[in-house]
């Protein structure tokens, strides 16, 4: 369950967000900045992140505040699933991100695939749409929606980049040590579950 300091932060951090866009006069900008500013300091005392990482985060959005959407490729290859080595904490997760502008969700899953992976995949089946906070108990400065799909594996070549380290196929019983933000045990096994089953019904949260 979300923290309600957690909630109560990034409400704040909407609100403000919206106002400095929507409003037109300068002293309500100044308000909203403040109130920015305590969404930041309230986020500083219970995340692993300073201040200033805080605020470029928030900084970069623009206009009304809406949930971040991570695509993920769920690779399985026989009995198998591709995971990558993030750089950024030397975990492994199925290879994804957040959904660039310009593609459709099907091409940002197979673009984040071929880059993070050096997968070629053809995306063809959705695991689900998901709350990421609903179904984990991370906590992020961020709303995520995470959508999962499963991937037929026709090749490819691992090229190591700034993302991650490593790319390899693991059983569903041998898994290594997992960044838990980006995939976890859960998400895997739905993702197997979704490639046995026929007549599978993604997974809405």
């Amino acid at each position: 369950m979300e923290k309600l300091w957690l909630k109560w932060a990034k409400r704040i951090q909407a609100i403000a967000q919206s106002g400095m866009t929507y409003t037109e006069n300068p002293f309500d900008v100044e308000r909203y900045e403040e109130l920015r500013e305590i969404s930041v300091d309230i986020l500083e005392k219970h995340c692993d992140l300073d201040h200033e990482e805080i605020t470029g985060l928030f900084a970069s959005e623009k206009g009304y505040q809406t949930p971040k959407v991570d695509v993920r490729a769920a690779i399985i290859h026989g009995d198998e699933i591709m995971l990558v080595k993030e750089t950024v904490d030397n975990k492994w997760c199925m290879p994804g991100g957040w959904a660039d502008i310009g593609y459709s969700i099907v091409e940002n899953v197979a673009k984040e695939a071929r880059e993070e992976a050096g997968a070629i995949v053809t995306p063809y089946k959705l695991v689900g749409v998901f709350d990421w906070i609903k179904v984990t108990n991370i906590q992020t400065p961020f709303a995520i929606y995470k959508i999962c799909m499963l991937c037929r594996y026709e090749g490819g070549v691992f090229k190591e980049n700034i993302e991650t380290a490593d790319a390899r196929f693991f059983k569903r019983d041998n898994l290594p040590e997992l960044s838990h933000y980006r995939s976890n045990r859960w998400l895997i096994e739905q993702s197997f579950i979704s490639s046995e089953t026929k007549h599978y019904n993604a997974l809405f949260d």
